[in-house]
């Protein structure tokens, strides 16, 4: 158990996973300052030079982050899995080690709630993988490599199962994985003390939904689930005790006069800490979706679609008070500060941006 007294400082770390390629310019994983008592975020600077970070994990501890490397490693030809130190106060990052990811394109990880154990999802093997995690922070070999099977009915994204996410239950039992190609969630049984993770179900979506990243809600009894190629939101009821998932409603992420648009896609889902909205970010129509939650019911009612202020708002995160949130900019290399009305959900633009090269993820830990 890890001290909560941490997340109420105002000062904060914040960490960017980026691409790095000639457009960009990025070089790897950067690194921000972050004043939660008045929203001020400072330059970002080069915190572990490696190749396209795409997503980033921190270890509950915030003694550690992991890293997935999308293209593949500097003299390889494989995409590499990272685990970094964080050094306190300045939050700069000591590479601790590297091991092979379990497939091509990796581009989500989690770790279990008391870090013994990592996970990945990998888009362009369809696959998902577990590694242990020793105390000092270090990555061991896969333990776990488990081939999804499925597809869809869009055969240019859906053709062959496509791995997007994969998180833990809030009981740290199960773990579930969203896949795009097969329009499901996976269902494992997840075993820290070995660092496995064994098949147990399924839950499917619609025909050509294209599920992508997934968020628990804090009482633990839903589920949602943005669903990249329909431009929708899932709720699911979750059930804790068998490991089950049944769907409840499918919602529009977009305003109901821009639905017929063609070439948008979702990308991240994020729960509110006090459980009354959720947040789904929409790629090329470059708004957040604002979700209103009914806590009983998981329903979800679209209150707004605000503006993200830059092109691409692939991820976004909350801040740790959740009275702030920083969305990405993978297209124009910016991030943006966003403030966060936790009575209504409601978002309103600071005026504050950073530049840096292709941002696509953000995490937030305790400075």
């Amino acid at each position: 158990m890890f001290a909560a007294t941490a997340f109420a400082q105002n000062a904060q770390l914040v960490y960017f996973g980026t691409y790095t390629n000639p457009e960009s310019g990025s070089e790897g994983v950067y690194i921000s300052h972050f004043n939660a008592a008045t929203g001020d975020l400072s330059s970002p600077v080069i915190a572990a030079k490696t190749k396209s970070p795409s997503f980033l994990a921190l270890h509950p501890s915030g003694t550690f982050l992991y890293t997935v490397g999308e293209a593949p490693a500097e003299g390889s030809p494989k995409s590499v899995i990272g685990a970094y130190k964080i050094v306190r106060p300045s939050g700069a990052l000591e590479p601790l080690n590297s091991v092979n990811a379990g497939g091509a394109g990796p581009c989500h990880i989690s770790l279990e709630k008391d870090g013994a154990m990592a996970m990945t999802a990998q888009y362009s093997a369809g696959t998902v993988t577990s590694y242990p995690v020793s105390k000092d922070g270090r990555l061991g070999g896969a333990v776990s490599n488990i081939q999804h099977k499925g597809n869809g009915p869009i055969k240019a994204r859906q053709e062959t199962p496509h791995a997007h996410s994969i998180k833990p239950s809030p009981d740290n039992r199960f773990a579930l994985a969203c896949d795009l190609g097969a329009d499901k969630v996976f269902i494992y049984k997840m075993s820290p003390a070995d660092g496995t993770l064994t098949p147990h179900g399924e839950a499917c979506l619609p025909g050509g939904s294209g599920p992508r990243h997934i968020a628990f809600h804090p009482n633990g009894l839903f589920v949602f689930v943005n669903n990249e190629i329909s431009m929708t939101a899932s709720t699911f009821a979750w059930d804790a005790d068998q490991g089950t998932l049944k769907l409840l409603d499918i919602v529009s992420t977009l305003p109901e006069g821009d639905r017929a648009l063609e070439g948008l896609s979702t990308a991240e889902t994020v729960v509110h800490p006090n459980g009354r909205f959720v947040y789904v970010s929409n790629r090329t129509h470059d708004t957040i979706a604002v979700f209103g939650c009914d806590a009983h019911t998981g329903k979800l009612t679209l209150m707004e679609n605000v503006p993200a202020e830059g092109k691409i708002p692939r991820n976004f995160s909350l801040d740790l008070t959740g009275k702030w949130m920083i969305v990405a900019h993978q297209k124009t290399n910016s991030a943006a500060v966003f403030s966060v009305n936790p009575e209504t959900g409601r978002l309103r633009f600071t005026g504050k941006k950073v530049s840096l090269g292709a941002p696509v993820c953000v995490r937030f830990a305790a400075e």
